[in-house]
């Protein structure tokens, strides 16, 4: 039986956080991943690490992750866009919540400022002039190809750290500390448990005693732009303004989100919010929307994308808009909680990341366990 320091269960950007935290300090890791590679929500979004959208609690945890996953790109060579974000306004209730939130963010340590129309211009090719009163800007996010770097992410940590990856590798069980696969048991200091939307085959009870939902989001892609041509900083317009917690502090948002559940039902039906952002071939991925249960529909429906791209006109233009790729992901939703942190048993450990917040969070948050359940600085 091989013995290793730390054993994860997990191949998405969780479990790889917490293998590059236990690594890099010295520990021997090894990583099993039930597909040939990840598959699940780490590489079904869009790649954004968004510390505007985070509740000013997890603010500092969304900026050390976001050096983190610096740290690591640039170690390993793999590109990034440390681009920014802008929030598109195009009404008078968007800019009231916006410049609400810009005057309270530097008491809670957001970076954000006031751009007029001119210097949106300035900053996107792709904003819509017509009707633009403004945008926020913020220096804060980068933008990652995910389908990329969590592919190559496992090899780097085998590489730089002698991190022992085993994919296509299903974990049937795990009982204190001693991992087993149909290929080969192995046994460990410490297991992290970081099998995301899987609630069914390891400790099935812990999972039943949490309000954990389901969530189904729709997303699209477009092929490659032409020339020089690029987007620039992510965009994100008015309705996600009422979608990410971060502007929950604001005292003008009910108004906003009044006038867009009167206007706009539909949108909020299908919880649709609508954000652009750049892979590493210039095509901009589009989405999302968001469906809650734990049974969720197989089929995609062309409603959704058909409301998203009707909003995203509002706001955005590319020189090639077809649509070269759909698909959808699903990720875990909390009642109440941002992480799952649950001692499953003596040396098992199940960490997760809820609500869409992974990429963003998952680097500082794999630090956090690692770092304190191991002893460590």
């Amino acid at each position: 039986m091989q013995q290793y320091d730390v054993a994860i269960v997990g191949g998405g950007i969780v479990g790889l956080g917490h293998a590059y935290a236990a690594a890099k300090r010295g520990k021997s890791v090894v990583l099993f991943e039930r597909s040939a590679r990840a598959q699940g929500a780490s590489v079904r979004n869009f790649g954004m690490v968004w510390p505007i959208g985070l509740k000013a609690q997890n603010l500092a945890l969304g900026l050390r992750s976001r050096d983190l996953w610096r740290e690591v790109l640039d170690d390993a060579g793999l590109p990034y866009a440390a681009t920014g974000s802008l929030h598109l306004l195009y009404r008078e209730d968007e800019e009231a919540v916006v410049r609400e939130f810009i005057g309270k963010a530097p008491a809670l340590g957001y970076e954000c400022e006031w751009h007029t129309p001119g210097e949106v211009l300035g900053r996107s090719a792709a904003a819509n002039p017509e009707g633009l009163r403004g945008a926020m800007w913020s220096p804060m996010e980068i933008t990652v190809d995910s389908r990329l770097v969590v592919g190559e992410i496992p090899g780097y940590l085998s590489e730089r750290f002698d991190v022992t990856c085993h994919f296509s590798e299903p974990v049937r069980r795990v009982s204190a500390g001693v991992v087993e696969t149909a290929q080969r048991t192995v046994k460990a200091e410490q297991v992290y448990v970081c099998s995301g939307i899987d609630f069914e085959t390891l400790y099935p009870e812990v999972f039943a005693a949490e309000p954990l939902k389901k969530t189904k989001l729709q997303m699209m892609r477009t092929g490659s732009q032409p020339g020089d041509w690029r987007l620039g900083p992510s965009l994100a317009a008015g309705l996600t303004l009422q979608f990410y917690p971060a502007f929950e502090i604001c005292d003008t948002l009910p108004a906003l989100k009044t006038r867009i559940a009167a206007e706009l039902p539909e949108y909020n039906r299908w919880g649709i919010h609508v954000m652009v952002a750049e892979t590493s071939l210039n095509e901009m991925t589009l989405g999302d929307s968001h469906e809650y249960d734990l049974a969720l529909e197989l089929f995609d429906k062309p409603e959704i994308d058909e409301l998203i791209l009707r909003y995203l006109a509002q706001f955005a233009r590319f020189p090639k808009p077809e649509i070269a790729q759909r698909w959808h992901g699903i990720y875990a939703r909390h009642a109440t909680k941002d992480f799952i942190e649950v001692d499953a048993e003596p040396n098992v450990r199940i960490a997760m990341v809820t609500g869409g917040k992974g990429m963003t969070l998952s680097f500082a948050f794999g630090e956090k366990m690692v770092t304190k359940t191991l002893g460590l600085a």
